[in-house]
């Protein structure tokens, strides 16, 4: 069927970018930013490096997988809206902080299933780092992760048991070091939110984990010896489910593809019922990303998500996005 061009108004800009500010984000940063091109019906998606992570993401690599799963959210909610969404990352070789030009090429009855029907969990999507029931999730639930990451050219692998374990060591061994290493905790604790405060960006109270009573699971510290009498010390599953996902290479492409790949894989679980975290901290040490490649030759892990049944996540807060010119593109959440 052929796709039928209609005005990209402002009530369709708005949920578009409602959705693309759903995203995850490293520490909430949020390191997005959005251009408006109407003559050409495209939004530009750029890195805001006003935001960046010296210490947990010197590279920005990590601020990349967040732009895009922010771009997998902007192709969800347009083929939701019955665009047929158009990306392509890294249009132009002069403008390394644009990552992508989205293009909506017309609405059409036979937009792809596999993406609006994730629509409904962008929404409902929140990082959950509270404990897990343990209860196993079905293969085939599994198996449907690792195709939504194929399908963005990514990799997801789950570990038996043994391969979960040394997953979980690695990532306790990088969160060991980066609560004794100063600036590294102290960087994590400036985008840790006080209740009541009306902040866009960073990660509320109310959204960190409890401590894990047996030390087990690696939960990120973000205060490290700070008395923190909100969080309580609970028991974590004793078999967690976790899964790499990696790439084949680790240009900054492929790090905007893991991002995408990251996104559906997160909505492929959530509307299955799952709560998904991340354990990123082995990521930002690069002997011990290296260590969780483990034998594979050209791999190169990107993050390390928990996956299961339990309870939902606290909220984090987003700013507002405007979609600006997409020729002036000034610097704005």
């Amino acid at each position: 069927m052929q796709p039928r061009e209609v005005e990209v108004d402002a009530t369709a800009v708005e949920a578009l970018l409602a959705a693309a500010v759903a995203a995850p984000s490293i520490h909430n940063t949020q390191p997005w930013r959005f251009g408006l091109d109407p003559e050409n019906r495209s939004i530009e998606v750029r890195l805001d490096r006003r935001r960046r992570l010296p210490m947990a993401d010197p590279d920005a690599r990590a601020q990349h997988l967040s732009v895009g799963a922010a771009v997998f959210n902007l192709r969800v909610a347009a083929a939701h809206l019955g665009w047929d969404p158009l990306v392509r990352l890294l249009p132009e070789a002069d403008d390394p902080d644009l990552l992508a030009r989205m293009r909506l090429a017309g609405r059409r009855a036979d937009t792809p299933l596999s993406l609006r029907g994730l629509y409904d969990a962008v929404e409902r999507r929140h990082t959950s780092r509270m404990p897990f029931t343990g209860r196993p999730v079905p293969d085939a639930i599994v198996t449907e992760m690792i195709g939504s990451a194929r399908a963005e050219g990514a990799h997801l692998e789950v570990p038996d048991i043994p391969g979960t374990r040394r997953l979980l060591r690695l990532t306790q061994a990088a969160e060991m070091r980066n609560v004794a290493h100063r600036d590294h905790l102290g960087e994590a604790r400036r985008w840790v939110t006080a209740p009541g405060t009306d902040a866009a960006y960073g990660i509320p109270t109310t959204a960190l984990g409890p401590r894990d009573a047996s030390g087990r699971m690696p939960v990120r510290d973000f205060v490290g010896t700070v008395p923190t009498p909100w969080l309580p010390v609970l028991r974590f599953e004793r078999h967690a489910q976790v899964a790499v996902l990696w790439t084949s290479h680790d240009r900054r492409e492929d790090w905007v593809r893991a991002g995408q790949a990251l996104q559906r894989v997160l909505l492929t679980a959530t509307r299955h019922g799952l709560r998904t975290s991340m354990l990123h901290q082995a990521m930002e040490w690069p002997d011990l990303r290296a260590a969780m490649a483990g034998p594979r030759r050209h791999c190169c892990p990107q993050l390390v998500i928990r996956f299961g049944y339990g309870p939902e996540g606290g909220r984090t807060p987003r700013a507002v996005a405007d979609a600006v010119p997409a020729r002036v593109a000034p610097a704005r959440g």
